[in-house]
């Protein structure tokens, strides 16, 4: 039979609290940093919240609006809910704007816009990212330094230029200049294929010249089919703004017939005007409203069903980093 010999516990002298165990500590530690997170996450989230409200509360005055009625109009109780939803407005709209005939002009121009900086953006990335040359560097600078120059300074000397080419009240000023890696925003879109190329890894081209391909079929054959996502990023982005965009057009189109929708914003009365036979016409609010949201609701479209691949398409392409 054992025998088991108890050592006593040293007595906590009076007066002495006993110091917590480091269990306890360490408890203490993981609470104060879980409520440090939490604290951090909720003011990041507050953040969030507040700025997407000033992204948001246009469009959805702008929505709110086109359903109202003119008794909803003038009347100052109702804000955002209208009392009775009318959709003339969205009618009214659709015929003043002439809508498919300048919707098929809009789309010509953006998407050949769009395809013009999408073929040449990627080949100077392309060209930025693998090639060494003397003076790359000072390119690159150069080429994000026209992303920072505002068109309207320069676009006297464009618009002269384009004169002597016979090209006003044409399309070309606004397509041509995207087949050579300018027009809209052209340098952010080089800017994402360069760090898109970047990040590729050399193998993959080393493995073609090997097999014998040249640099243009490597880029055709190899780079180009796993550039989707900054295809992707680059091509919703120039579409939102080449369809959106009203200065250039307004600069160097004058016949009525090739103006976009962003253009016949500004004409929505005199075009009611027309409709009425002549008589004065203003157009109400909800009709402003809802010829914006015509004006939108493509590009809307487009966005929404390509969110989620636009989503992690930035994430792949080195925006954010």
């Amino acid at each position: 039979m054992e025998h088991r010999i108890e050592t006593p516990q040293a007595a906590v002298p009076s007066g002495r609290v006993k110091p917590p165990s480091s269990k306890g500590r360490l408890t203490a530690i993981a609470y104060g940093r879980r409520w440090i997170g939490f604290g951090y996450r909720a003011i990041v989230y507050l953040y969030l919240i507040g700025l997407s409200f000033v992204f948001l509360y246009p469009f959805l005055f702008m929505i709110s609006t086109s359903f109202k009625s003119v008794t909803d109009l003038v009347d100052p109780t109702v804000f955002w809910i209208p009392k009775t939803f009318n959709v003339d407005s969205y009618f009214n709209a659709y015929a003043a704007l002439h809508y498919f005939s300048y919707l098929k002009n809009t789309a010509v121009l953006s998407l050949l816009g769009v395809a013009g900086q999408m073929i040449s953006c990627s080949i100077v990335g392309y060209g930025f990212a693998r090639f060494h040359f003397p003076g790359r560097e000072a390119l690159f600078g150069l080429a994000m330094f026209t992303m920072i120059v505002p068109p309207q300074t320069i676009i006297i000397p464009l618009f002269i230029q384009f004169k002597q080419l016979d090209w006003i009240n044409t399309y070309w000023p606004m397509i041509v200049p995207g087949f050579f890696a300018h027009g809209l925003r052209g340098a952010l879109f080089i800017f994402i294929f360069r760090q898109f190329f970047r990040n590729l890894p050399h193998e993959l081209e080393d493995a073609a010249r090997v097999d014998g391909c040249g640099s243009i079929a490597i880029f055709v054959r190899i780079v180009l089919p796993i550039v989707v996502p900054a295809l992707l990023v680059s091509g919703i982005l120039s579409l939102v703004w080449h369809w959106n965009d009203f200065f250039e057009p307004s600069i160097y189109l004058v016949d009525n017939a090739k103006f976009t929708l962003p253009m016949m914003l500004p004409l929505l009365g005199q075009s009611i005007n027309t409709m009425s036979g002549g008589a004065t016409a203003v157009p109400d609010q909800a009709t402003v409203m809802a010829a914006c949201v015509l004006v939108l609701l493509p590009v809307l479209l487009v966005y929404l069903e390509l969110q989620r691949y636009f989503m992690k398409s930035i994430e792949r392409t080195g925006i954010v980093g």
